[in-house]
């Protein structure tokens, strides 16, 4: 998790207390960082991509880092068991960073008022309710209160706790891994937490295709493959339509090597 990084690195992670959400800092890199792109609920492909990073990790010395960067939730059969997986141990040697994503964001923000008219709904937050448990028709219907109640029911407190305390970016030197970009032209600590979790590569004004400053890497806007542009990385590959669930290994002074699974990989 986020919060054992100090004592893991031996470094201080700095946050910065005027926003909402914890933006992480660490002065040196691990041994490798693996990032994992968007889940979307696909629990399946999420376990077999921990398996091939294991994998891979084995003849690398040192601790290793697992970054996801956010949408954990949504869309995908199995949000809840996401949640769960993520909150569960790592192996010895490695360590563990979850981001938050927009999708986590907007399923808070319904949980604190739970409209049966949330745009959450539209975007996938129905399967998400079907994980828990929830009949979706029975919750529709319900009112205000009883919409409540039914969330509170089902709905692991630690669940809501893990997604509340989700940092909104992390950062090395030379390394920004975040949700969906940045702003082109605005430093780091100026980013908007907003664009952070919501800009797209279409926006035109994204940091898509940088020549210099540090390597980007995000996830958000779904593309076929992962996707290298100028120093920007994008290793969404829409696992919850696809199947495929795409990680990405980073060391320093060695090309990014890219790691992924399929549905046609379950055993």
């Amino acid at each position: 998790m986020a919060f054992g990084l100090k004592r893991l690195f031996g470094h201080g992670v700095e946050t910065t207390a005027a926003i909402t959400r914890p933006r992480l800092q660490v002065p040196e890199w691990p041994a490798a960082v693996y990032a994992i792109g968007d889940v979307h609920g696909c629990l399946a492909q999420l376990r077999l991509l921990h398996q091939k990073i294991l994998a891979d990790a084995a003849n690398i010395e040192g601790t290793k880092l697992i970054v996801s960067l956010g949408d954990y939730v949504d869309r995908g059969v199995d949000s809840a068991g996401v949640l769960d997986f993520l909150l569960s141990g790592v192996p010895e040697g490695f360590s563990r960073v979850c981001l938050a994503g927009n999708h986590e964001v907007m399923m808070l923000d319904h949980i604190a008022e739970p409209r049966s008219a949330d745009r959450w709904l539209d975007f996938g937050g129905l399967e998400t309710l079907i994980s828990y448990g929830i009949d979706t028709s029975a919750y529709m219907a319900a009112g205000a209160r009883e919409r409540k109640g039914l969330l509170q029911s089902h709905i692991p407190p630690q669940h809501l706790d893990f997604l509340r305390k989700l940092p909104v970016v992390l950062s090395f030197p030379g390394l920004v891994l975040v949700h969906a970009g940045l702003r082109a032209g605005v430093p780091l600590e100026d980013q908007e937490e907003d664009d952070l979790l919501w800009i797209r590569d279409q926006d035109g004004d994204e940091q898509q295709g940088a020549t210099d400053g540090p390597l980007l890497v995000h996830g958000h806007t779904p593309t076929q493959s992962p996707r290298i542009t100028g120093r920007t990385i994008n290793i969404d590959t829409g696992a919850f339509a696809t199947g495929i669930l795409t990680a990405v290994r980073l060391r320093p002074g060695e090309k990014p090597f890219f790691l992924n699974v399929g549905v046609s990989d379950r055993t």
